[in-house]
């Protein structure tokens, strides 16, 4: 919620969201409830690209042979995203999201970078083409208490993220499964099973 207001995330936008976890399908399903026209989402797993959907966003798998750049001028009618928010540390993602923002667009970092690593901006194109950097971190009472609100109105499917429910004595797979990154989205013990 605080990061997409950053952003000024709103009604006819069009996003790109560079990593599709849990956190880039959360800004996917908030970005839908704030009215944006077009999202798209990127993510070097094909799992996560295909197990969900998430409805009209259309999902891209990251490649080296051509760049989300390409991808996303090719699915939205020639132009860049006015919104483009990296849910991934990767340093490959985000020389993607830094080029991948239109004019007066806005550039929101939810995922760091691990500490200490520079990521570079060509700070002359930003200035002539008036694009905001923005990144954000935690959120305020006000909002997690929009956000739960969200979620009882069904704008946005938590449930729908669980991609495995498992038992206490299948926690080690549970812990496998969330390390690799690859074959889950949320991964649930529960030890009522």
């Amino acid at each position: 919620m605080r990061a997409q207001r950053f952003a000024d995330v709103g009604m006819g936008q069009t996003v790109l969201v560079i990593g599709s976890g849990i956190s880039g399908l959360l800004h996917i399903q908030l970005a839908r409830s704030r009215g944006a026209a077009r999202i798209i989402a990127t993510d070097v797993s094909d799992y996560r690209l295909e197990s969900r959907g998430y409805g009209s966003a259309r999902m891209r798998r990251f490649t080296a042979r051509r760049t989300c750049r390409d991808d996303y001028a090719d699915l939205n009618d020639g132009r860049l995203a006015d919104r483009v928010i990296v849910c991934t540390g990767a340093m490959p993602a985000i020389q993607q999201a830094v080029r991948c923002v239109d004019r007066g667009g806005t550039l929101l970092f939810f995922a760091p970078t691990a500490a200490g690593v520079d990521v570079p901006i060509p700070l002359f194109d930003y200035w002539r083409d008036e694009i905001n950097v923005v990144t954000s971190y935690a959120g305020s009472g006000a909002d997690l208490k929009e956000s739960l609100q969200l979620i009882r109105d069904h704008k946005v499917r938590v449930a729908d993220m669980v991609t495995h429910r498992l038992s206490l004595a299948e926690a080690g797979l549970g812990f496998q499964l969330t390390a690799s990154g690859q074959d889950s989205i949320k991964v649930i013990l529960d030890p009522l099973i």
